[in-house]
C-alpha cells in the first residue's frame, strides 16, 4: 500500500479540524451534561436523599409543637409552629445542599476517580458552577418538600414569595460551595463527617433555627447576630411569619456577599487543583 501524499495528509487533518468541537468561552455541553450528572445523582436514590431527610423535619416539628405548641415566637404574636416551620425548612436546605456537593466530591475521591473531574474540557469556573447548582437543586426541593411535609402543623404560605426564594436560593449557593470546599479538602468520609460535626451543625443549630435569638439574655443574643447562617434563617423566616431579628436588607445584602465570598473561594480551590492533581 502506498504512503499517503502530502496533499492526501493535509486533507485528512483538514477533515479533522472540522470535526473539532467549538467549545467558545464557556463549554455549555459540558456545564449542562456535569449539571445534570450532579441532579440524577440524587434522583436516582431519592428515597434517602429527598425523602429520608423529611422524616427527621417532621419528627423536630412534631416534638417541638408538643413541647411548645401554646407558646408564641420569641416576643412576637406568633405562633410558635409557624416560625418553627420556616427554621427547619432552612435547615434541610442548607444541609442537603452541603452534602450533596461534599458527598459528590468524597465520593469520587475514595473511588479514585476524582481525577476525571480534571480530565474533560471544562474550567474551574465551569466544575464550580455545576456543583454549586446541582447541590441548590438538592437542598431547594428537599426544602420545599419540608414545607409540604409539615403544613399539618403550621402555616407554610410565604407573606413574601420574593424573599422566601431569595433566601433559599442564597442559602442553598452557599452552602453548595461550602460543601464543594469541604469535599475537596476531605480526603476521606471521617474528615467530611468531622466538618459536618464541628462546623455546619452547630453553625445551623446556634443561629436561630429552634428559637428566636431575640428571646435569648445577653451577651447570647448579641453573639448570635455574629453568625453568619442566622442572616439566612432569619430572612428565610421572615417571609414567611412577617417579622425578623434583624433588618431585612442586613440579611439580604450579608447572604449576597458570603455567597459571593465562599463560590469565588470554591472556584480559587478547583482552580489550584489542591487534593485533586495526583
Amino acid at each position: 500500500m502506498d504512503a499517503p501524499t502530502p496533499t492526501e495528509v493535509l486533507h485528512a487533518e483538514s477533515a479533522m479540524r472540522l470535526q473539532s468541537r467549538r467549545y467558545g468561552a464557556i463549554n455549555w455541553l459540558g456545564l449542562r451534561t456535569l449539571l445534570w450528572r450532579e441532579i440524577w445523582r440524587f434522583l436516582k436514590v431519592g428515597m434517602q436523599t429527598v425523602f429520608a431527610p423529611l422524616m427527621s423535619t417532621i419528627l423536630f416539628m412534631m416534638v417541638f409543637s408538643l413541647a411548645f405548641g401554646d407558646r408564641r415566637w420569641g416576643l412576637t404574636s406568633v405562633p410558635y409552629a409557624d416560625g418553627l416551620a420556616a427554621g427547619l425548612a432552612m435547615m434541610a436546605i442548607i444541609t442537603n445542599a452541603f452534602q450533596n456537593a461534599a458527598s459528590s466530591m468524597v465520593i469520587a475521591k475514595v473511588q479514585g476517580n476524582s481525577v476525571d473531574f480534571l480530565m474533560p474540557p471544562l474550567s474551574a469556573l465551569e466544575h464550580a458552577i455545576a456543583f454549586i447548582l446541582g447541590a441548590a437543586a438538592r437542598g431547594l426541593l428537599v426544602g420545599a418538600a419540608s414545607l409540604v411535609a409539615v403544613a399539618l402543623f403550621a402555616d407554610v404560605v410565604p407573606k413574601n414569595w420574593f424573599s422566601a426564594i431569595y433566601f433559599g436560593v442564597c442559602a442553598s449557593v452557599i452552602f453548595g460551595a461550602v460543601g464543594l470546599i469541604g469535599g475537596v479538602l476531605a480526603d476521606k468520609f471521617d474528615h467530611l463527617a468531622a466538618f459536618t460535626n464541628f462546623v455546619v451543625t452547630p453553625l445551623t443549630f446556634l443561629s436561630g433555627t429552634f428559637y428566636s435569638v431575640d428571646a435569648l439574655p445577653q451577651p447570647f443574643s448579641t453573639i448570635s447576630h455574629y453568625n453568619p447562617v442566622f442572616f439566612l434563617i432569619d430572612g428565610f423566616r421572615s417571609a414567611f411569619i412577617g417579622v425578623s431579628d434583624a433588618p431585612l436588607a442586613l440579611s439580604a445584602v450579608s447572604a449576597a456577599l458570603i455567597a459571593a465570598v465562599l463560590c469565588w473561594g470554591s472556584w480559587a480551590l478547583l482552580k489550584s487543583g489542591y487534593r485533586l492533581k495526583a
